[in-house]
């Protein structure tokens, strides 16, 4: 009896330690995930003042200036070579003077080309920055504005947040180390797109996301990590690309609006047709830079009170759902991640007809 009881003491001591092992590791691998999500969902209250997000309109390029209910900017990228006054002109018109943050997504001259002009005019409080190395004369001469201006620089990194007063957030999801290499990535990825900074701006109810030139392996791994992308907004990455905005990453985000930043007759033809289809399918309320100008996104912290509006209505013969015809593939293959993006595609030559030499001479002479 003595060593019957012996056994199912030693049977039940086990049960606990198993019990306990695998609650462990049901923690490590289930809780500890939720919890994160839980901490980076967790905001301030809203302050009820107006907060704005503003898509310019840069073609095809990024450029999203953020103005807080504090007062606070944020610039995120600065639009291609050139786009610098276009930046600048529409700081002007919305009556700022400053940016508090400035955001380079990644190297790319669509992203950083206009960063210089915008430097030399406007005083610049601190740089977010990918970190992940690549040369470009764009990309150089952004780093020589900041050091000129002597801005502080910093990595992003996932778990920063940046409180802008009021009750907005800006957080940092990505680029998760280690950084991808090129044997990571499927036909059409680049690095620094997938290591592109990705980021989430949350205001009470509010929240936006917005995913740089983010890759399909990008999002794959943010929600393997258990970021937080569910958003009322999406500012869709990599302005349309194919190779970006997977069904999956669609469905997990649950967006009720979506913007693409991009410019017409560009030679990659972003917005992509496949990419549109995936937004048409997920349900969402698509805007479009090229073809509506700047958009903006304007919210007091309520979800009802969200609103998203257009510079203008799209032509009549234009379709929001119509992708653009691609010329180029949008893939380091192709030399985009070196030389940028290219002159609007040519327009077609009309058709020449035969002339007869004879049409003005009067009849019958030679």
């Amino acid at each position: 009896m003595a060593q019957g009881r012996r056994s199912c003491g030693c049977l039940a001591a086990a049960l606990v330690v198993v019990l306990a092992v695998g609650g462990f590791a049901g923690w490590r691998l289930v809780g500890r995930q939720w919890l994160e999500v839980y901490r980076a969902r967790r905001v301030p209250s809203a302050s009820g003042k107006e907060l704005q997000v503003h898509v310019l309109d840069v073609g095809l390029g990024d450029s999203i200036l953020v103005v807080a209910p504090s007062g606070k900017t944020v610039l995120v990228d600065a639009g291609p070579p050139g786009a610098g006054k276009k930046v600048l002109d529409a700081l002007k018109r919305l009556g700022v003077d400053h940016i508090d943050i400035f955001v380079a997504a990644n190297a790319h001259a669509d992203h950083v080309g206009g960063a210089g002009d915008v430097f030399k005019s406007v005083n610049v409080g601190q740089v977010i920055y990918s970190g992940f190395p690549q040369t470009t004369r764009e990309y150089d001469d952004f780093l020589k504005a900041v050091q000129q201006k002597k801005v502080e620089l910093v990595k992003a990194q996932p778990g920063q947040s940046v409180d802008l007063g009021d009750g907005a957030l800006l957080r940092v999801l990505a680029p998760i180390e280690p950084y991808f290499e090129a044997k990571d990535l499927a036909a059409g990825g680049n690095e620094p797109n997938a290591n592109s900074v990705v980021m989430r701006l949350d205001y009470g109810e509010f929240s936006m996301l917005f995913a740089g030139d983010a890759e399909e392996q990008t999002e794959r791994r943010m929600v393997e990590k258990g970021a937080s992308i569910a958003a009322e907004v999406l500012k869709v990455a990599h302005h349309g690309s194919k190779y970006a905005t997977s069904a999956d990453f669609l469905k997990r985000g649950g967006f009720h609006w979506a913007v693409v930043s991009t410019g017409a007759d560009n030679r990659y033809g972003l917005p992509a047709q496949e990419t549109l289809e995936r937004l048409k399918a997920a349900n969402v309320k698509l805007y479009r830079t090229d073809l509506q100008g700047e958009i903006t996104i304007s919210t007091r912290g309520q979800k009802e009170d969200v609103k998203v509006t257009a510079a203008r209505e799209p032509k009549a013969n234009q379709d929001i759902w119509a992708g653009l015809p691609a010329l180029r593939d949008d893939s380091a293959k192709r030399g985009f991640i070196n030389y940028g993006d290219l002159p609007p595609a040519p327009k077609p030559m009309p058709e020449k007809t035969a002339t007869n030499k004879n049409a003005n001479k009067p009849t019958g002479a030679r």
